[in-house]
């Protein structure tokens, strides 16, 4: 019985010490050095949670995407000298395009760096809704016109 005892408290001894072997721990730090880009509307409004995409200088594919926070702020951490170029698209219609200039040892070379509005991309339905007007438009001169020609011809008539 004691032997019993013993017998399933090494057991389980030996089948929690692999478990506590293999685990492992995390760790955290707080870094400065980040490029911080913010974005806001021409009233002064930040551009809250719109899409962006950063791309790194020569690269192919994007090097990070995400959304701004609620005051229109995103930073990254570049890994690479060069002009990176930033995006940031709310999908309303309204896109900033900034290049940022990053040295040889991964800092801003400018302090501020300015960005230009970039050509509106219009969600599916705006450029449905558009299609829409045009063909109404269209069809509208073209019933006027015909009209328009039918009275001249009744009026010329009489």
């Amino acid at each position: 019985m004691r032997h019993r005892r013993l017998m399933i408290f090494i057991l389980g001894v030996l089948l929690l010490v692999p478990s506590l072997l293999c685990a492992h721990g995390v760790m955290g730090e707080v870094d400065t050095g980040g490029v911080v880009v913010s974005a806001e509307y021409d009233s002064g409004e930040p551009m809250s949670y719109a899409k962006v995409k950063i791309s790194a200088p020569g690269a192919e594919l994007s090097f990070q995407s995400g959304r701004t926070d609620r005051n229109g702020r995103f930073c990254f951490f570049p890994d690479a000298s060069g002009d990176w170029e930033v995006v940031v698209d709310d999908e309303m219609g309204h896109r900033l395009e900034v290049k940022v200039p990053v040295n040889e040892t991964l800092t801003l070379q400018t302090k501020e760096q300015r960005g230009e509005a970039g050509q509106a991309s219009l969600s599916r339905y705006q450029k449905a809704l558009i299609g829409i007007s045009m063909l109404f438009g269209i069809s509208g001169i073209l019933f006027w016109w015909r009209g328009k020609k039918t009275r001249g011809l009744s009026e010329s008539a009489r």
